[in-house]
């Protein structure tokens, strides 16, 4: 698959998810953007706001398996991962898998389970395999995680570590819907016997391998990598911030850039495609000084500032 039809292919996604979900253009190419770079998402958000929904139609019209899972504070690790059963036919112990072994997983306000669990949920995001046992078994490919955290209630949460949230490609928000999204889920409502829209399948498992696959040809000018670079390095200087971008957070923007730029409908990354996932992409990867969290100093003002602070390279002939 080459790039212009890897776009094509992500514009049929994205008007077919649009039309299911009242969900903002940008945010839902936002999320796109992660999932083509074979990336996780984070959304934070109030409950009611969507979130199950849109990711049940973004596997349905990637054609995925897909499986919800409510994180609770008793929630044990081989609740997610699986467990071994023990087979009185057979006399032999078989594992049974657990809701972790699908493509496209939901993981339902992640920050209420305890630790170990969310440690389970981390070796599989960032390996693509869980360990049960003595055995380590592989997760389906491709495998996608979008998990969610209301950022309101905090009693009776675990917050993620650093390690885990370093692992999601981006974080994002869906907000609430302007005026004529409620409007529209009101008129939408309104109708009880008329059936509600739903996501239809665009695409198919290897045709989803094909489309991961290409953001890989995407060209990136030797002056767009130090662009990205340097962005990083600035969040490091900054006084406010006590743990800048980590190497993990420079290599997630420059593919976040390249899954951008198809999106866009270019085979080349150019200054505006970071710009446009640079605060998704580093924002939760932040960790604030002392004195910058008690004054509750947006993330979002840090990574402005370092990208002021850097020239837009001038591209050459690509």
């Amino acid at each position: 698959m080459n790039p212009s039809a890897a776009a094509d292919t992500c514009r049929s996604i994205f008007e077919t998810v649009s039309s299911t979900v009242i969900i903002d253009d940008d945010v839902l190419q936002t999320l796109l953007t992660a999932i083509l770079a074979d990336g996780h998402v984070l959304l934070e958000d109030v409950p009611g706001t969507g979130k199950t929904l849109t990711a049940q139609s973004i596997a349905t019209a990637l054609n995925l398996d897909f499986n919800r899972i409510q994180f609770t504070p008793d929630l044990l690790p081989s609740d997610i991962t699986g467990t071994h059963v023990f087979n009185q036919e057979t006399g032999e112990f078989r594992f049974r898998e657990g809701p972790l072994f699908s493509n496209v997983i939901l993981a339902d306000e992640i920050n209420r389970a305890p630790p170990k669990t969310q440690a389970a949920l981390l070796e599989a995001m960032g390996e693509g395999q869980v360990s049960v046992g003595d055995e380590t078994r592989s997760l389906p490919d491709p495998f996608v995680v979008i998990a969610t955290q209301n950022p309101v209630e905090q009693e009776g949460t675990f917050e993620l570590p650093e390690a885990q949230r370093d692992r999601f490609m981006i974080k994002t928000s869906m907000g609430y819907p302007d005026r004529e999204g409620e409007l529209e889920l009101l008129a939408r409502r309104g109708d009880r016997t008329a059936s509600e829209p739903e996501a239809t399948p665009v695409t198919d498992l290897s045709t989803v391998r094909e489309l991961l696959s290409v953001p890989e040809a995407v060209r990136v000018d030797p002056v767009v990598s130090e662009y990205i670079v340097d962005i990083a390095r600035r969040t490091r200087e900054d006084d406010r911030v006590a743990v800048g971008i980590s190497p993990r957070g420079v290599q997630r923007l420059y593919e976040a850039s390249r899954a951008h730029a198809i999106l866009s409908g270019r085979e080349y990354v150019v200054p505006d495609d970071i710009k446009a996932v640079v605060s998704e992409t580093f924002e939760h990867r932040i960790v604030l000084s002392t004195e910058a969290a008690v004054r509750e100093i947006p993330k979002r003002d840090i990574v402005e500032a370092a990208v002021s602070a850097v020239d837009v390279p001038a591209m050459s002939e690509l």
